[in-house]
């Protein structure tokens, strides 16, 4: 299996990644001098509007005939992806000797196309739905809103054999069997309610257990794995069942990094040692390894108070407070606020941060759902 070089990313990145993308809400406005600087080797074009008749971009690059393509953002709060698609452009506009050969194996292997924030209105609101309340993820079949159309049409008409869904996820996953939030985690969609173990399954597995092992490389036990439970309306699986190989992507918690800056690098090593094992692979047949990636549990919280005092429904009660990060929209700025996920005894949670609240005054935690 032919991996990139983790010490040479390490080396190549902090000086090459795209720095005017940055936080958790990225807009069409920082996008787009962006996507006007980008090289002669990159075709960039208008596919369509959004219901807000904000354009969408589609980035090509690459002259080879296996084709692969890559969405970020069609939840308008995950914008996790967009910035490593970003990182990658620069990738490819300089790669550095040590990687012209890696850049030069995927470009001329393959044909990439990249639409970059497919759901530009739900980024404004910071938003899993688009501007009319539709949720592109589970509108694959009825295509109520024309960003799933663009998505949709795009695909037809370019027929790639490997596809990049790019989501985040809540902090509340963590690595099964471990302490750990899962800061990346992957899926290979299944096709059917029986989870049928396809070939293009196994293809598309394949490219997982290469970004896996990179990835163990850089961030061990911090890799998990969805559950491949059929979602009929879902993106992914109607894509995989359309025979093109889906791999989906969530760019999850790292320590202390709640604006996703530390998971972005990840989510970028992940895509480019992804793309890279589908430009050089002999063959696709290494899938096995794909089930011992644990699966995500929900068992990771941003603050646990321990033994916290408080009058819960009339009685005085000593319990531990599970805290979760959520965001919002306010003056045109994203705000970050504590939410009270769970309460009772949580033992079996784990956090960085844990604070004994035998102390504490309740009403001062100044929780939005207290």
């Amino acid at each position: 299996m032919k991996l990139i070089s983790v010490e040479k990313l390490e080396n190549w990145y902090p000086l090459n990644f795209e720095k005017n993308l940055k936080g958790r809400r990225i807009l069409f406005s920082d996008i787009i001098p962006l996507i006007k600087n980008l090289s002669s080797k990159f075709k960039k074009e208008v596919i369509g509007y959004s219901e807000n008749e904000t354009p969408i971009y589609k980035i090509s690059i690459g002259i080879g005939e296996i084709k692969i393509l890559s969405w970020s953002q069609m939840h308008g709060n995950e914008s996790t992806g967009t910035k490593a698609l970003f990182d990658l452009f620069n990738f490819f506009e300089n790669p550095t000797e040590e990687f012209e050969q890696v850049a030069q194996i995927i470009l001329s292997n393959c044909t990439l196309q990249f639409i970059v924030l497919l759901n530009p209105d739900g980024a404004v609101k910071f938003t899993r739905e688009n501007t009319d309340n539709v949720d592109l993820n589970r509108d694959a079949v009825d295509r109520k809103a024309i960003e799933s159309k663009l998505l949709r049409l795009t695909l037809d008409s370019f027929n790639p054999k490997f596809c990049f869904n790019l989501h985040d996820q809540r902090t509340i996953f963590n690595v099964e069997g471990t302490k750990n939030p899962a800061t990346i985690s992957f899926l290979a969609p299944s096709e059917d309610l029986e989870r049928t173990l396809t070939e293009g399954r196994k293809e598309t597995m394949s490219v997982i257990v290469a970004m896996n092992e990179l990835l163990q490389q850089c961030i061990p036990n911090q890799v998990g794995r969805y559950t491949d439970e059929f979602y009929p309306t879902a993106t992914g699986d109607n894509f995989q069942k359309l025979g093109h190989n889906t791999i989906l992507i969530e760019a999850g918690h790292f320590n202390n990094d709640y604006s996703r800056e530390i998971t972005r690098k990840f989510n970028f090593y992940a895509i480019l040692e992804g793309i890279y094992f589908i430009a050089s692979a002999p063959s696709f047949g290494n899938y096995k390894p794909y089930f011992s990636i644990p699966n995500n549990d929900k068992l990771f919280l941003d603050i646990i108070y321990k033994r916290m005092k408080r009058v819960k429904d009339g009685l005085a009660v000593v319990e531990d407070i599970g805290i979760q990060y959520k965001f919002k929209v306010k003056n045109n700025k994203l705000e970050m606020y504590k939410c009270i996920e769970t309460t009772g005894d949580l033992s079996n949670y784990s956090s960085y941060n844990i604070i004994n609240a035998e102390k504490l005054n309740f009403n001062e935690l100044k929780l939005s759902n207290s």
